[in-house]
Protein backbone atom coordinates (compact mmCIF):
# COMPACT_ATOMS: atom_id res chain seq x y z
CA UNK A 1 0.00 0.00 0.00
CA UNK A 2 0.88 3.78 -0.62
CA UNK A 3 0.02 6.60 0.96
CA UNK A 4 0.48 9.50 -0.83
CA UNK A 5 1.07 12.53 1.21
CA UNK A 6 -1.70 14.55 0.25
CA UNK A 7 -3.86 11.48 1.26
CA UNK A 8 -2.27 11.45 4.50
CA UNK A 9 -4.94 12.75 7.54
CA UNK A 10 -3.56 15.14 10.05
CA UNK A 11 -5.02 16.55 13.25
CA UNK A 12 -3.42 18.99 15.81
CA UNK A 13 -3.79 17.77 19.56
CA UNK A 14 -3.28 20.21 22.42
CA UNK A 15 -2.30 20.22 25.63
CA UNK A 16 -1.41 16.15 24.55
CA UNK A 17 -0.97 14.25 27.99
CA UNK A 18 -0.59 17.72 29.94
CA UNK A 19 2.41 18.81 28.20
CA UNK A 20 1.96 22.17 26.79
CA UNK A 21 1.64 23.68 23.92
CA UNK A 22 -0.36 21.82 20.18
CA UNK A 23 0.97 18.29 18.44
CA UNK A 24 0.36 18.06 14.85
CA UNK A 25 -0.31 14.54 13.83
CA UNK A 26 0.25 13.37 10.50
CA UNK A 27 -0.82 9.75 10.14
CA UNK A 28 0.79 7.40 7.88
CA UNK A 29 -1.38 4.51 8.26
CA UNK A 30 -4.46 4.19 10.68
CA UNK A 31 -5.22 0.98 12.78
CA UNK A 32 -7.73 -0.21 10.25
CA UNK A 33 -4.78 -0.38 7.91
CA UNK A 34 -2.75 -2.99 9.58
CA UNK A 35 -3.45 -6.68 9.76
CA UNK A 36 -0.82 -6.30 12.83
CA UNK A 37 -1.90 -4.88 15.88
CA UNK A 38 -0.24 -1.33 15.38
CA UNK A 39 -2.23 1.51 17.64
CA UNK A 40 -0.46 4.55 15.68
CA UNK A 41 1.66 5.35 12.91
CA UNK A 42 2.24 9.31 12.34
CA UNK A 43 4.49 11.48 11.96
CA UNK A 44 4.39 14.19 15.02
CA UNK A 45 5.68 17.84 14.92
CA UNK A 46 6.16 19.92 18.10
CA UNK A 47 6.81 23.58 17.56
CA UNK A 48 9.13 25.04 20.16
CA UNK A 49 7.80 24.87 23.56
CA UNK A 50 5.40 22.32 23.05
CA UNK A 51 5.16 18.68 24.22
CA UNK A 52 3.62 15.64 24.92
CA UNK A 53 3.21 14.96 29.12
CA UNK A 54 3.84 11.69 30.85
CA UNK A 55 2.43 8.71 29.81
CA UNK A 56 2.24 4.99 30.46
CA UNK A 57 2.28 2.42 27.54
CA UNK A 58 0.28 -0.77 29.22
CA UNK A 59 0.46 -3.76 27.02
CA UNK A 60 2.07 -1.81 24.27
CA UNK A 61 5.72 -0.40 23.09
CA UNK A 62 5.84 2.62 21.59
CA UNK A 63 9.10 3.63 19.24
CA UNK A 64 10.07 7.84 18.82
CA UNK A 65 12.46 8.09 15.63
CA UNK A 66 13.65 11.27 15.75
CA UNK A 67 13.73 13.13 12.33
CA UNK A 68 14.32 16.53 12.96
CA UNK A 69 15.09 19.14 15.53
CA UNK A 70 15.88 18.27 19.68
CA UNK A 71 13.99 17.83 22.72
CA UNK A 72 14.41 16.45 26.47
CA UNK A 73 12.82 13.14 27.24
CA UNK A 74 12.01 12.62 30.23
CA UNK A 75 11.66 8.07 30.91
CA UNK A 76 10.56 8.65 34.38
CA UNK A 77 14.25 8.19 35.72
CA UNK A 78 16.20 10.34 33.91
CA UNK A 79 15.95 13.65 31.23
CA UNK A 80 17.95 12.70 28.16
CA UNK A 81 18.52 15.37 25.18
CA UNK A 82 17.09 13.04 22.13
CA UNK A 83 17.99 15.05 18.16
CA UNK A 84 17.82 14.26 14.59
CA UNK A 85 18.64 9.91 14.24
CA UNK A 86 17.85 9.02 17.78
CA UNK A 87 15.39 6.34 18.49
CA UNK A 88 13.42 5.38 21.64
CA UNK A 89 12.08 2.72 22.50
CA UNK A 90 8.76 2.63 25.72
CA UNK A 91 6.82 -0.01 27.14
CA UNK A 92 5.71 -2.48 28.85
CA UNK A 93 4.21 -0.47 31.64
CA UNK A 94 7.13 1.87 31.62
CA UNK A 95 6.25 5.69 30.93
CA UNK A 96 7.97 8.57 28.80
CA UNK A 97 7.04 12.73 27.81
CA UNK A 98 9.05 14.35 25.78
CA UNK A 99 9.46 18.64 25.32
CA UNK A 100 10.86 20.57 22.51
CA UNK A 101 12.93 23.25 23.97
CA UNK A 102 14.39 24.29 20.93
CA UNK A 103 14.41 26.98 18.69
CA UNK A 104 12.77 24.47 15.88
CA UNK A 105 10.03 22.56 15.31
CA UNK A 106 11.15 18.74 16.51
CA UNK A 107 9.29 16.30 13.85
CA UNK A 108 9.38 12.25 14.88
CA UNK A 109 7.85 9.33 13.67
CA UNK A 110 5.97 7.39 16.27
CA UNK A 111 4.61 3.91 16.27
CA UNK A 112 2.88 2.20 18.72
CA UNK A 113 2.25 -1.31 18.85
CA UNK A 114 0.19 -3.35 20.81
CA UNK A 115 0.82 -7.18 22.42
CA UNK A 116 -0.93 -9.88 21.42
CA UNK A 117 -4.12 -10.99 23.33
Amino acid sequence: MIRKLADMETEVRENMRGGAGSVTFRHLFKKGDFIAPVRLCAALTLPPGSGIGSHEHLREDEIYIVTRGAGMLDDGKTKTRVSAGDAVLTGNGESHAIHNDGEEPLELMAIIVCYPE
